[in-house]
């Protein structure tokens, strides 16, 4: 710190060891003597590094070299939790940015992992996810009147049940199905394949249709696929959406209810269930778990909301 500099209120709140060792006396210099940003926004950058030094500390990494990409992205969320708006958030991510320039001119680190990060514009934000009772009001939608109520309850009942993504029960093949083991094969992203278990509801749906109503359905021209439609050929996307939205108009739900929302409700419920992260991602086929800790903030609000409701001192 140069002589004359200013003292920093915003270094107050952090042990001089980890503020020596993640250089921020030396960063405020640089924002004020080389960058000449205003003293305001010098302690709010300091105030924002001094809180990622303090959650690198405690993750393990003591250093800024020890800093991983993964490391900003947990913090970015440990922010969200925190309740922190999306303006105060895209600032963090400002400083960041700006200490990375500081040490990498500096020479103190040789890579920018701060350079992939997210801004909360940016985040992905989960559509509206159905509670178990408006899955359960779904369900119960297709009406047994219907020539094609056998297809339709197995549909849903897959889709939600296994958490699929609407390309992926449109094109699951019979051979997909290992029901005496109770599992579904499929073929996601990227021609990953993976194995998920099926409940007993879904399993009795599904065995239902296959004995009643697909062997009517098929005319030659099912192509092996599961779901047809009443002219024996495979389900496309729009057919798929159109025989959701009808049974949503019948179950009288309120929601904007997408093939989406079914695989998101199942994520949340497994989670709200105490589902451990690493088999949800096995789940949903998710090949970084980053993309399934989305999930755990719907989980985090829904046990505030508990706790809100029946903690006594809430």
């Amino acid at each position: 710190m140069t002589p004359y500099a200013p003292r920093h209120q915003a270094l107050d709140a952090v042990p001089g060891d980890v503020a020596r060792a993640f250089l921020l006396e030396r960063f405020a210099d640089y924002l004020s003597l080389e960058q000449g940003v205003s003293p305001a926004t010098t302690e709010g950058y300091l105030r924002d590094m001094a809180r990622l030094a303090t959650f690198a500390r405690v993750k393990g990494a003591g250093e800024p070299a020890a800093v991983t990409a993964r490391h900003l992205r947990d913090f970015m969320y440990h922010l969200k939790d925190l309740g922190l708006s999306p303006a105060s958030i895209r600032r963090n991510v400002s400083a960041l940015r700006t200490w990375y320039r500081f040490l990498l001119a500096d020479g103190i680190v040789d890579r920018d992992p701060s350079e992939r990060l997210e801004t909360p514009k940016r985040w992905r934000t989960l559509p509206e996810v159905l509670t178990v009772d408006e899955v359960r009001q779904l369900l119960a939608a297709p009406s047994q009147d219907d020539a094609l109520y056998f297809r339709d309850r197995a549909m849903l009942e897959l889709a939600y049940g296994a958490g699929l993504r609407v390309g992926e029960w449109i094109t699951l093949g019979l051979r997909d199905l290992l029901l005496e083991d109770q599992l579904v094969r499929v073929l996601g992203k990227g021609s990953k394949e993976r194995l998920v278990p099926i409940g007993r509801s879904a399993l009795a749906s599904v065995a239902i249709y296959l004995r009643e109503l697909r062997p009517k359905l098929e005319r030659g021209e099912g192509r092996g696929t599961l779901f047809l439609n009443a002219r024996g050929r495979p389900l496309s996307r729009m057919g798929a959406w159109q025989i959701l939205r009808k049974h949503v108009d019948a179950a009288a739900l309120a929601k904007h209810v997408s093939p989406h929302t079914l695989r998101h409700s199942f994520a949340t419920h497994l989670l709200e269930g105490g589902a451990d992260l690493r088999a949800v991602q096995e789940m949903l086929g998710h090949a970084d778990i980053s993309t399934t800790q989305i999930y755990t903030h719907v989980d985090r609000e829904f046990l505030r909301s508990v706790h809100r409701q029946y903690h006594p001192r809430a």
